[in-house]
């Protein structure tokens, strides 16, 4: 009965999905492999509850699920957020990720290459459910004189559209990024707004790092904790340098200096950024993770999901720590028609 609910609901998707490509033009093969890749996921899942009493999960495997159970409970319970039946169920996808995201920039500009949706709008990246499809994609955006970058996404919302189950691919990660991630998929079926992924994914990563602030759990030990934080300190400090070399790049782009002298800068302030997290990982004790292409497309994730996200820890501060208060507001700024008025609404950070 279960599986033939699903598959009704597979083919209505995929119904609207070849309408929506038939009637505005858009790439129907596309479509029609996102919306399987979407199916196999959902089609997989399994109650949570009954595989943990089952006993035959792996014991790494259940120890993680019991704390994402936790810490489904908590995101409900502690920080208000949707409890719609999204992660009370898994999926073993028997792969690394779940997607894998193409992201792309002109090579003398930092404005990302987007593509248009017919739910979420236009946003900087594209994902595909196979990595040989994204590593494609990018190789016909590089040949269009593009830089590029792909990235395995361990996770995504259906922005409360289906049950979203916990998946294989968040188990891999360390205990608390698990948690981490689950408050930030939870957060954006809280509102989602059309087109501004920035606003979005900044929002998402602000309610994920407010909720680890209250989050501890008696399964994830203390000081992977504090090894966390001390790689999240590192991301944001990183981030900072990321975002001050893409306002040097963007100042760089729209000078009148000839090309030539802007490819040779631009290597030099990559090469820059390069040596600054290597000396900021160093100070901090921490391994390097592989380097990214030093390339403009490098900046696109980093802009979406972490440019605003001091704006909204200024306006949770703001309500003084109160969490009703700070969705709230957020929610209000949301409604706003447009990123401009939506960034004006925002507390401005220094």
């Amino acid at each position: 009965m279960r599986q033939t609910v699903l598959r009704r609901r597979w083919l209505a998707m995929l119904a609207i999905v070849l309408a929506i490509a038939m009637l505005t033009g858009l790439n129907g093969c596309y479509y029609l492999r996102a919306a399987n890749g979407q199916w196999q996921v959902l089609r997989q899942r399994q109650d949570i509850d009954t595989l943990l009493n089952a006993g035959t999960l792996d014991s790494a495997v259940a120890e993680r699920l019991m704390l994402a159970r936790d810490a489904r409970a908590f995101a409900v319970g502690a920080l208000g957020l949707p409890d719609n039946g999204s992660y009370e169920s898994y999926t073993d996808l028997g792969r690394p990720y779940v997607v894998w995201n193409v992201f792309a920039a002109p090579a003398l500009s930092v404005t990302p290459y987007t593509w248009c949706f017919p739910i979420v709008g236009c946003v900087s990246y594209r994902g595909h459910f196979k990595q040989a499809l994204a590593e494609r994609d990018a190789t016909r955006l590089r040949e269009r004189g593009y830089d590029t970058l792909v990235g395995g996404v361990p996770a995504y919302s259906t922005l409360g559209r289906f049950r979203d189950p916990v998946l294989n691919t968040m188990l891999t990660r360390d205990a608390v990024s698990l948690v981490a991630t689950l408050f930030h998929e939870l957060a954006h079926q809280q509102f989602y707004v059309k087109g501004d992924a920035e606003f979005n994914e900044s929002y998402a990563t602000a309610v994920a790092d407010i909720g680890l602030a209250r989050w501890s759990d008696a399964r994830v030990p203390t000081e992977a904790i504090a090894a966390y934080q001390r790689r999240r300190a590192l991301r944001d400090e990183f981030n900072a340098l990321a975002l001050a070399t893409r306002e040097r790049l963007h100042s760089l782009y729209t000078s009148d200096r000839n090309e030539t002298d802007k490819l040779a800068a631009k290597r030099a302030a990559f090469a820059d950024l390069a040596a600054q997290y290597a000396e900021l990982a160093a100070a901090r004790g921490l391994p390097q993770t592989p380097a990214a292409p030093a390339n403009n497309a490098m900046l696109v994730p980093i802009a979406t999901y972490y440019t605003l996200v001091p704006a909204f820890i200024a306006l949770y501060e703001s309500c003084e720590r109160d969490l009703t208060c700070f969705y709230t507001k957020s929610a209000e700024i949301a409604e706003l028609p447009d990123k401009a008025s939506r960034r004006a609404a925002l507390p401005s950070v220094p």
